[in-house]
């Protein structure tokens, strides 16, 4: 397993792949989380909002909705396409797409009065850089929202997932410490970050997520899609493995529901805001 930073064009090429997947099995959810998480800001029509590694717009869709001018950046230009397509179905006019690295935004200082990022610049390499860009493109006294998983083990969507793997192939499991997407899992060491990054007033709420899972099939596209770790782990499993899998999903799935095919999973989420 390598431990070499990936560049841009590997990261750009990664997140492109599992773009389509994202946007069908993901956003959905993750717009509906994203309403949530922006209502506290009190968002008001005509407010710049920029959106972060915005996937296909779980943060732009609902922002563009409560009227913000929203500009939402990604690497990968096939989530920027899914995202401008969703909004164009919604007829929002206010949202402009654009492709681009996150590490270093091209916009001037102070451009915005919302930057946000829903599971986005905490998958960064560079979290540092990627935070101190939010904070520089937002005006003085602006507000930033950075959303987070929280602790892993209680992600029972990648719990089934990685349980269900291990019982089948443990040698599939590579030995790793907590992947990317809980870095910022510790909600002191989370508040040190974006206090470091020069926002003040800073607070995290640790939240739950419910996370429908209609069916172990939709498991296994959810985690696949969720980030390139859990393709690459997909990846290393043979056709008979990933049907033993399945099946093993399958019972874990009808032992939390009561026999259905599909049962309601839990995430812990932490959601951090400041002001510049």
């Amino acid at each position: 397993m390598t431990t070499e930073t990936p560049g841009q064009e590997q990261i750009r090429g990664a997140w492109d792949t599992i773009a389509p997947g994202y946007d069908e099995f993901l956003t959905p959810g993750n717009m509906r989380h994203g309403e949530a998480v922006l209502r506290p800001l009190g968002i008001r029509p005509g407010a710049r909002f920029l959106d972060v590694a915005a996937g296909s717009g779980a943060l732009s869709i609902p922002a563009a909705r409560l009227g913000a001018d929203v500009v939402a950046t990604d690497i990968a230009p096939t989530m920027i396409e899914r995202l401008t397509a969703r909004a164009a179905k919604e007829g929002l006019a206010n949202i402009e797409g654009r492709v681009m690295d996150g590490r270093s935004l091209e916009f001037a200082d102070g451009a915005f009065d919302v930057s946000a990022s829903q599971h986005g610049v905490s998958l960064f390499p560079d979290l540092s850089g990627g935070l101190a860009e939010m904070v520089r493109v937002t005006r003085p006294g602006g507000k930033m929202l950075v959303v987070a998983f929280g602790a892993l083990h209680k992600a029972e969507f990648l719990g089934f997932f990685m349980g269900a793997v291990q019982a089948v192939a443990p040698a599939a499991m590579p030995p790793m410490e907590p992947p990317p997407p809980f870095r910022l899992a510790d909600p002191d060491l989370f508040r040190e970050r974006l206090a470091a990054a020069g926002l003040t007033g800073v607070t995290v709420d640790t939240i739950t997520w419910d996370m429908p899972a209609e069916s172990a099939t939709h498991l296994w596209n959810m985690v696949t899609a969720s980030n390139p770790i859990g393709a690459r782990l997909a990846a290393g499993l043979t056709a008979r493995q990933r049907g033993d899998v399945h099946r093993v999903l399958d019972g874990l799935l009808r032992e939390r529901s009561g026999g259905e095919p599909g049962a309601v999973l839990h995430a812990e989420i932490n959601v951090g805001t400041g002001t510049k």
